[in-house]
């Protein structure tokens, strides 16, 4: 009996340390297809199954795909793909309205009917433009496209359209899963030249997952994230770190209501971060800096992760915030943020531009920063890209404007139509010309005044440069 003792008190600490079932995060939709599959599909990594995706398809303009000599190292979902040859839809029934997450998975293999590496598509979801003339080259496989958007209708539509001159589109697997209501917030802080100011409506777009670091830590998979995430290490964005260290923290991350949640980021980003720390009476004149390359003309949001891991007492951290070499959060004290507790998450959100091809990330000490102590800390980086003006995350191409360039559905039956009404007006004309004839009359000219435009285009509205739709 004595020797059971141990073994229970291990129990009971690893149960104080890990989420119960029950403070889980059950998602009220929760749609997993696995394309070009009709068989269910579990995944090894997070143990979530994915179903057939022939109920959610309402095109018949698609082709299922296997991989005949699949990689053993590669999940399941990804050895089987639909291909489009003309535009085709996935609706998907939405129980809550609200921010949803939408995550299109895509592998390349081998295929002796299609040449997939030179594939051109588009990408669209109620009413967004998430991919224009999409090709995968120099992309390593299989990878992951994430989106945010706010669903207000009872049904979530994705649509693939291939381009015209390629003809052929595809995808490996779609997710669409409710987001958590404390996600994403309406309003964050805009951060540039001007200054600081409140930025609002941001719940209502659509947002593009760029980065997801976990700073000074190693990789979070899904399966260590209750809303499936991958967090990757910040190594490669780490420009600037002299004087700086990692910590960890075994014990326990206290969330709290009000605060980060674990939906928000994940224990094992809040018990891992990078810190400055001053070992003597003087505060060390170092900064911390990570760079990201993102593209340019579109505004991001930028979410800063922060839990007081390392200080031994409160009170005792105040540290500077800059954001593209902007000033963003001066003397930032999270004691005072996160009511006095150590060990307990909080984020900030700012959305800045990318107009210089690059965003960075900075933290160092303050005025207020005092010897003997932590300087500066963070514990993750996020950022996101928002929808520009056109509702596209892609180029400066309306949505509409892809979809105009395929034919209507109804397309067969016009043209036996048009034929027929051809027919009939040559017939006429015919006719009618043998009775001039017998009165004498002839035909007239096309009037000069007639535009060559207006013969060519009819209604000539679009001005804009025309792609490869």
């Amino acid at each position: 009996m004595a020797s059971l003792i141990p073994a229970f008190f291990l129990l009971l600490f690893l149960s104080l340390l890990l989420p119960s079932k029950s403070s889980l995060f059950s998602p009220p939709d929760n749609h997993l297809i696995n394309c070009g599959s009709s068989d269910p599909t579990t995944l090894d990594i997070d143990n979530r199954v994915f179903t057939g995706d022939l109920t959610y398809l309402t095109s018949s303009h698609s082709i299922s795909l296997s991989d005949s000599n699949p990689h053993l190292s590669v999940s399941p979902i990804y050895h089987s793909i639909r291909v489009f040859t003309q535009p085709s839809n996935y609706k998907f029934a939405i129980k809550e309205q609200g921010t949803h997450f939408l995550r299109l998975h895509f592998n390349h293999f081998d295929s002796k009917k299609f040449d997939l590496g030179r594939v051109k598509f588009h990408v669209l979801a109620n009413g967004y433009l998430l991919l224009s003339n999409f090709t995968a080259t120099n992309i390593e496989f299989p990878f992951i496209m994430e989106y945010l958007m706010w669903v207000s209708s009872d049904e979530l539509v994705v649509t693939f359209a291939p381009s015209k001159r390629s003809k052929l589109g595809y995808v490996s697997a779609i997710e669409v899963v409710s987001a958590p209501k404390d996600l994403i917030a309406d309003i964050a802080k805009l951060v540039d030249n001007k200054g600081v100011e409140d930025y609002s409506g941001l719940m209502k777009q659509a947002l593009e997952t760029v980065f997801r670091v976990n700073v000074g830590g190693p990789k979070v998979t899904p399966f260590n994230d209750s809303v499936w995430r991958t967090w990757v290490p910040d190594d490669g964005f780490l420009k600037s770190s002299d004087g700086s260290e990692r910590v960890y923290l075994g014990g326990r991350i206290n969330y709290q209501v009000g605060g980060a949640s674990r939906e928000v980021g994940p224990d094992n980003v809040y018990n891992t971060a990078r810190v400055i720390r001053s070992s003597n009476a003087s505060v060390p004149k170092v900064n911390m800096t990570w760079v990201f390359p993102v593209v340019e003309g579109y505004n991001y949001l930028v979410r800063l992760h922060f839990c007081d891991i390392a200080s031994i007492s409160l009170g005792l951290l105040y540290f500077n915030v800059y954001v593209n070499g902007y000033l963003a959060y001066e003397n930032l004290d999270l004691t005072y943020l996160t009511n006095d507790m150590l060990a307990s998450p909080f984020y900030a959100d700012f959305v800045v531009g990318g107009n210089s091809g690059v965003i960075s990330v900075t933290v160092g000490p303050s005025n207020a920063s005092m010897g003997y102590t932590v300087d500066a800390i963070l514990n993750g980086i996020e950022i996101m890209k928002l929808n520009n003006s056109m509702s596209s995350l892609d180029g400066k191409v309306l949505p509409e404007v892809v979809l105009r360039s395929w034919p209507r559905k109804n397309s067969g039956c016009l043209v036996p139509l048009i034929a027929a009404m051809c027919v009939f007006l040559l017939i006429s004309l015919v006719l009618r010309s043998k009775g001039q004839l017998r009165n004498k009359f002839g035909w007239a000219r096309l009037p000069v005044d007639v535009s060559e435009i207006n013969l060519k285009t009819g209604n000539l509205k679009s001005t804009g440069k025309s792609g490869d739709f």
